[in-house]
Order: structure tokens, then sequence, then C-alpha cells
């Protein structure tokens, strides 16, 4: 609010001066240098008040500035406050050996399931697994094993063509 009081004296001072300057040229256009010195004196002093408002002005505004942003920091130190209460009143609730005891039970009822899972399933034996690992190398191994390279001759080059490699020969052989 005092700032806007501020503003608006600056504003009715500035009209003055020009109003004063104004009435100077005029007295002196009619002789009277003594007047017109008086007012431009006093148009003087009102200048030196504006400056002065202006710094007031500036100095409100960073104060409002500071109340501000000090508003805001009691905000997040009051959130922070709300934060830390939350914690601790979670930390009263589960305790470290509560969070273990936990975990504990968790990886317990884990294995217990497995356990459970196996039975049902039949249980494979060790000699089941290497069983199976065997079949998947054997099965591995046969996807594995390349065609055989074909015995045949290759053809004469025909002319007018381009001579062909034996791998494209090969290739051509397989993809046929």
């Amino acid at each position: 609010q005092q700032r806007d009081k501020l503003k608006q004296y600056q504003k009715r001072i500035s009209l003055n001066l020009e109003r004063e300057r104004a009435l100077a040229r005029q007295l002196l256009k009619e002789g009277k240098k003594e007047k017109a010195m008086l007012l431009l004196k006093k148009k003087r002093y009102q200048e030196q008040l504006l400056d002065k408002t202006e710094n007031q002005i500036s100095n409100l505004e960073r104060m409002v500035q500071d109340i501000e942003f000090t508003q805001i920091e009691m905000k997040v130190i009051e959130g922070l406050k709300i934060g830390n209460e939350c914690l601790n009143k979670m930390h009263q609730v589960m305790s470290i050996e509560e969070v273990e005891r936990i975990i504990g039970e968790t990886q317990d009822a884990v294995e217990y399931q497995r356990q459970i899972d196996e039975i049902l399933a039949g249980g494979l034996t060790e000699e089941d697994e290497d069983a199976i690992l065997e079949e998947l190398n054997t099965i591995t191994q046969e996807q594995m094993e390349l065609p055989e390279v074909p015995s045949e001759p290759l053809p004469e080059q025909i002319p007018g063509t381009f001579p062909l490699c034996a791998l494209q020969l090969w290739l051509l052989v397989l993809l046929s």
C-alpha cells in the first residue's frame, strides 16, 4: 500500500514539475526573473524529493520481494517438518527388526512354494536333469549340421556369361 501511495505521490510531483517549468518560462517572458528563479529552486527541491521517493519505492519493492521469498522458505520448512514427522511415525510403526522378520518370512514362503511346485510337477531327479541337458545338446547339434558339398563337376563356362566361383555355385546348390 505504501509503495502505491509513493507512486501516486511521484506522479503528482512530476505533474507539478512540468507546470512549474512552464510557469518559469512564462515568468521569464514577462521579465520576472526573480520569481522564475524562485520557482526553479522550488522545482529543483521537488526533483530531489522525486529521487528520494524513487529510492524509497525501490527499498519497499526489495522488502516486498524479501518478504515473499521468506514466506516461500517458511512453506518449504513447514513441508520438511511435516515430512520428518511422517517419517518418524513410519519408523515407529516399522522397526528394522520387523522389516528383517518380514523379509525372512517372505523368503521362507518362496522356498516353501518352490518345494510344493517340485512335488506337484513330479520332481525331477538329478539324472532327469542330466538327460534333459543331453537331449538339448543333441537337438542343438542336429540343427548345426551343414549340408554336404556336391561332388558333381562344375559346369563349363557358357559363352557370353560370367564365370561363377565355387562359393557362388555352392550357394546356388543350397538355395535350390
